[in-house]
This record gives structure tokens, sequence and C-alpha cells, in this order.
């Protein structure tokens, strides 16, 4: 068994989101020897479950391992039958982690930096386009491109949030949208304080915003409410806000939830 081969594919799984749980199992498979092998992980975000399957194989030139792709396949309440998708891996950093995928499947979009095939560094928005699959039965995958215009914190700045107002919780607020997260966010409004959840909506370049019942609300009358009423600045002064536009965000259709009941069966 190759000794640093079993280190780099350790640290592998455990930056792509698995943690260190697969340590001996990994130890196990490798010292096999078999041309490939499967690792299972299981984990819950919240009430939602996922089921991953890490999918390693064997060089044909050498006794070198190669974590090449993971299926991630996540069921909830709205989504009982489960949806997947293959993601695959490369030796960057611009891998789809455990939980950036978990967001994905949930219509969420996830901020990367990405490689061309020239070999350029360039930045897009992530999200699966649920009316669309390749070949493999994969969602096809749409890229708002850093020129597309999706400033985030332009668009956060719309807003009264009160973790703006202090620069390590906005740096900690942007991380988690670029993420793909839904994040609790403090709404200061008409000199009242609201907790509700935020996503980054960078297809409608907005926000998607839900209140303390994950209840959608209108992020365009939500502007128009603040602009109506004055705001208290970090340096305690009043100022009047613009009132800024927002759309919906992609729901899953439900012939997606269809054509993934088919497709999921592989996975319990």
């Amino acid at each position: 068994m190759n000794e640093q081969n079993l280190e780099y594919l350790n640290k592998q799984i455990k930056f792509t989101g698995f943690g260190e749980a697969h340590q001996d199992e990994l130890k196990q498979q490798l010292q096999k020897q078999l041309p490939d092998f499967t690792i299972f992980h299981q984990q819950d975000f919240g009430k939602d479950n996922t089921v991953a399957m890490l999918q390693f194989k064997k060089s044909a030139e050498s006794d070198m391992y190669f974590f090449n792709r993971y299926e991630l396949l996540t069921k909830n309440a709205q989504q009982p039958e489960g949806l997947k998708q293959t993601f695959y891996l490369n030796n960057k950093e611009d891998n789809i982690t455990l939980k950036e995928g978990y967001n994905l499947l949930n219509g969420r979009s996830v901020h990367k930096e990405l490689t061309s095939k020239e070999g350029e560094k360039y930045n897009a928005w992530l999200q699966l386009d649920f009316k669309l699959t390749d070949k493999n039965g994969n969602f096809e995958v749409k890229k708002f491109h850093q020129n597309y215009g999706y400033d985030l914190a332009q668009t956060l700045a719309k807003h009264h949030i009160k973790e703006l107002l202090n620069e390590t919780d906005k740096t900690k607020l942007m991380d988690s949208l670029n993420r793909g997260n839904r994040q609790s966010v403090t709404l200061q409004q008409e000199g009242k304080e609201q907790k509700i959840f935020i996503e980054a909506s960078p297809q409608f370049k907005s926000l998607n915003m839900y209140d303390g019942n994950l209840k959608r609300i209108n992020a365009q009358r939500m502007n128009e409410k603040q602009g109506e009423g004055q705001s208290i600045n970090a340096a305690g002064k009043k100022e009047s806000i613009k009132a800024g536009k927002g759309e919906d965000d992609v729901e899953i259709p439900k012939q997606a939830q269809k054509k993934s009941r088919k497709k999921s069966q592989g996975i319990s």
C-alpha cells in the first residue's frame, strides 16, 4: 500500500467535507488492491438526509488510487424520493464540497473559483437546472460568470441587515452565502428587529428571503417597505433607504421530482 497515497486521499476526503471518520475503512480498501471501490457517507442537515457514494479508482500505471467523484442523494419532506447528482473531483481547489452539493440539490446557488480549459481562474455562481439533464442523468449546471453582474455585497447593502454593521459578521455572512447556505440574519425595520433567513439569488441579482417559519417573503415588497422608513447606520445617524428589486428563486419542479424517483433507487 502506498502510504503517501493514503495520506493524500484522507486529506482530500476531509477537505471535500466528508470528515475523518473513513480513515480506517479507506486504509483497508487500499490494502485489498482492488481496481475500484466505494465508501458510503451518511449525514443529516437538520431534518434533511444525505447519502454519498465516494468512488475510488486505481491507476492503470501504478499503485495510486484516485478519488474521482461522489454521487450525492438528498431527501427531505418535500423530496421524499430524493434528488441525486454526481459531482466530479480534480486535484485543484475548486471541487464541490458535501455541503455545497447539498445546497445545490436544494435549489440554491454556490460561488466558486473555477479554472477554464486554458488554465485561467475565474469566479462564477453555480446552480442546478432541474429542467435539463445530461446523458448521464445529471442535472445541467448553470453558471453565472463574474461578468454577469451579480454583486452580493451590493445586493445585501440594499437591505437593513444588522450583521452588515460589523466587518467580522459581514465577512462570515458573505462566506456562508457564497457556500450556498440559507443564512439567518437580523433585519432592522421601523425601529424593530426581525429574524429572517436569506439566500443568494444570482440569476435574478437578488436575495431569496424567508421568515422565521421559512415562509417566503417577497423581497421587492420588503425593499419598498424599508424605503418608506429610515434606518440607523453604524454611526447612529439616520439615513434613507432606496427601494431595490427582487425576484423569486428557482423552485425544484415536479418533473424533476418524478425524474429523480426513477434514478434514485441505487441509494436507500
